[in-house]
């Protein structure tokens, strides 16, 4: 599979996207318009190996919620995710049974490797 999970209004996923280059073969899901579903979400599970990986503590709902002060477990990262595509820490990127998840150097440098091999 070759995917990638993003927000065409975030600046930073848009940048990252340019700067991969990815290939006309991955399919674009921008999270906003096409909600993550369950299975989708179980698929990046598999590869990341936690919902935690894929939760973003960046997103404004988080501080808002005040979830920093709350003990979260899988199933709780799992739910949040699910209901609101602000949670899901993007971009996630699935290339060939691989997951890249987020917007740190290391992982959009990952990402490109893997890529352009």
């Amino acid at each position: 599979m070759k995917k990638i999970y993003y927000l065409k209004t975030c600046n930073t996923c848009m940048r990252i996207i340019k700067e991969l280059d990815l290939p006309n073969d991955v399919v674009f899901q921008d999270i906003k318009e096409t909600p993550i579903t369950v299975a989708q979400l179980e698929d990046m599970h598999k590869l990341s190996g936690s919902y935690e990986a894929l939760f973003s503590k960046r997103a404004k709902l988080y501080k808002e919620m005040d979830l920093k002060n709350q003990t979260l477990e899988e199933a709780d990262y799992k739910n949040y995710i699910l209901e609101h595509y602000t949670f899901l820490s993007r971009p996630v990127l699935i290339y060939n049974n691989e997951i890249f998840i987020g917007n740190s150097k290391k992982s959009v440098a990952a990402a490109k490797q893997a890529i352009h091999e």
